[in-house]
Order: C-alpha cells, then sequence, then structure tokens
C-alpha cells in the first residue's frame, strides 16, 4: 500500500495524499517481482486517466509509455476543460503523468512488444523487461496516416497550426477561415461538412487523383458550398502565415489544412491475445452482462469490486480507445 503525504482541499483543510512507498520502488523485472495488479500500455491521455482512477482506488499500476502520444502533437488545446488559456499537449500530458505518480502509479518508456497469458496472469515484454500484471488495460491508440512532407515541415507545420489533425478540438480556431481538406469518399467528405460549419472557404482535395465519389456524395458537397480540387498534392511550403499546397494544375494557399486520410489502429498486440478486430483494425468488444456484486474477470473480491466501479452495467472482454485525442 502506498503511503501518505499531506495536501490541500479546496477550503485549505489539510488531506492524506498517496505517495509512492519503498514497496512500491521494488524492481520491475525477475521472478521475485511481485505482479502489478493493472498494466496500462499506453502513456497518452487515455492511459493516463486510467492511472489516475486505478492507483486511487489503491492499486498497484504501471504504466508503459513508448513515447508517442498524439496528444504531443498539440501546440495548444484550448478546449481541454479547467485551461481556458489553453495547455499545450506535452504540458498535459506531463501534468497528468505526475498526477498519477503522486498516487503511487508507476511509469517507464518503453514499447511493449509482448503480451501473452501465463496461468493467471498477463506477461508483457518491453525492451529487456518483463512485466506481470493480473489485468491490462490496453490504450495503444492509433496512428494517423500523413500527408507526403518531411517530418522537420510536418512538425513545423503542426507546432504553427497550419496542418491539423482534430477538427472536433480545434476547428473553432479556424472560424472563417481558409481550410483545406486532404481526403476523398466518405472520410473526406465528413470532415469538410464538418469543417463547413466553421467557415465557408472549405475545399476538398483528392489525395490520389480524381475525387472517388458517387452522385449523391457531390450532391452534398454542392449544397454545403464545398469546393473540389484533384489531386494528388505534389509538394507543400510554409509560408508566413500560411501553407500552400501544389497541385498538378494549380498552387492553392489555406489558413490551415486537414488531412482526412483515416488511420492505423494500434491493436497487434491485442491481436496477439486472440481478439477480433474490424476491417479497420478496432477491436470488437463483448458485452457481458453481470450482477453488481459478481467477480469482475476471475479476479480477487477486493480488487473486483473497486475495478467494476470504473464500469457501467455491462463490462468487456476488450477494450481499445477510438480515435480522436486518447492516444
Amino acid at each position: 500500500m502506498a503511503s501518505t503525504g499531506s495536501g490541500q482541499d479546496r477550503l485549505g483543510s489539510q488531506i492524506a495524499v498517496p505517495v509512492a512507498s519503498e514497496i512500491d520502488r521494488e524492481p520491475l523485472t525477475g521472478n521475485g517481482s511481485r505482479p502489478f495488479d493493472c498494466l496500462v500500455i499506453g502513456g497518452g491521455p487515455a492511459g493516463l486517466t486510467a492511472a489516475i482512477y486505478l492507483a486511487r482506488f489503491h492499486l498497484s499500476v504501471l504504466v508503459v509509455d513508448g513515447g508517442e502520444s498524439r496528444a504531443g502533437w498539440i501546440p495548444v488545446s484550448y478546449n481541454h476543460a479547467g485551461f481556458p488559456d489553453g495547455i499545450g499537449g506535452l504540458e498535459l500530458l506531463a501534468r497528468t503523468k505526475a498526477q498519477a505518480t503522486r498516487y503511487g502509479s508507476r511509469h517507464i518508456a518503453a514499447e511493449v512488444t509482448s503480451l501473452v497469458r501465463d496461468g493467471d496472469l498477463f506477461v508483457a515484454v518491453a525492451g529487456d523487461m518483463m512485466l506481470r500484471a493480473r489485468t491490462v488495460l490496453m490504450a495503444t491508440g492509433v496512428v494517423n496516416r500523413r500527408p507526403a512532407m518531411p517530418d522537420d515541415m510536418h512538425a513545423q507545420a503542426l507546432s504553427r497550426g497550419l496542418l491539423r489533425y482534430c477538427p472536433i478540438c480545434d476547428g473553432f480556431e479556424v472560424t472563417d477561415r481558409r481550410v483545406g481538406v486532404i481526403g476523398t469518399a466518405a472520410n473526406g467528405l465528413n470532415e469538410a461538412e464538418f469543417l463547413r460549419s466553421f467557415t465557408a472557404d472549405v475545399t476538398l482535395i483528392s489525395p490520389y487523383g480524381l475525387h472517388d465519389l458517387d452522385a449523391s456524395q457531390r450532391r452534398r458537397i454542392h449544397n454545403a458550398g464545398i469546393k473540389l480540387l484533384a489531386g494528388p498534392c505534389l509538394a507543400f511550403d510554409l509560408r508566413e502565415r500560411t501553407i500552400a499546397v501544389a497541385l498538378p494544375n494549380r498552387n492553392m494557399e489555406f489558413d490551415a489544412v486537414y488531412p482526412a486520410l483515416g488511420s492505423e489502429v494500434r491493436c497487434n498486440l491485442a491481436v496477439g491475445m486472440g481478439s477480433i478486430v474490424s476491417r479497420g483494425g478496432c477491436v470488437i468488444v463483448v458485452f457481458i452482462r453481470r450482477r453488481p456484486r459478481q467477480a469482475y474477470f476471475g479476479l480477487p473480491r477486493w480488487m473486483s469490486m473497486r475495478l467494476s466501479r470504473l464500469s457501467m452495467p455491462y463490462s468487456v472482454k476488450a477494450m481499445v480507445p477510438p480515435s480522436c485525442c486518447g492516444s
């Protein structure tokens, strides 16, 4: 059990705040190490938030972070509750990690390359470490498909807000601006239509050649006043306040570009454990009706009671967070 330190509640009174104790710092590897109650794979907002809750249930938690959270790309987020002046993605990750650590969660920088069952435990390999846990929470997220541009240009475009991936998060920032959407078919159309609610100047650019749109989709584009351009995008140029896109027949300049090219779900570990995934790579979950006091995944009663408070009346056999900014 973690020891406690002191803190203050909103009224200024002293409260006990758990901090990591010596027993929490025992070696992570070797046959003599005790298994963790939960191994969280992924150190993005979703994994770190889960770690906070689990650690506050007095469960031993280890977060293995490969350091590739998409949240780290965010220069400033203005839609996160509690930060009216905005917060950068890296700062948000650091604050959330510090909060989880405060309650006893442990964190290592590594990539889990193997996950198997060994009796009642899960065994994960991360670098030269072998980690054992009673439960695993996969917060592995997704990888955005990027437009063809050099890595340094991609990073600079993101930091300057010229390239954006989440209109739900930051569509407000492009209100009444010139916006280009790289995509076609249903994905491109849906993103362009959504962005049309923020600005009247939206252009949908095919990432290949001609657009893959049927008659009904073209009517929707016409009715929304979205401009259509054939691709592909041959080159990009970052200017003082805009991003230029070179197309076969013309050059276009935008205040921001949104790639709508889809994403790759990081589901390899789940597939290796026998999970069934959809065509897009999302883990298909199986809901199990359970009674409130029913044992949770065969765990000890004291643990199941704590974990059950994280779930709905239906629990799931497997879970991988969806796209957007949880990874």
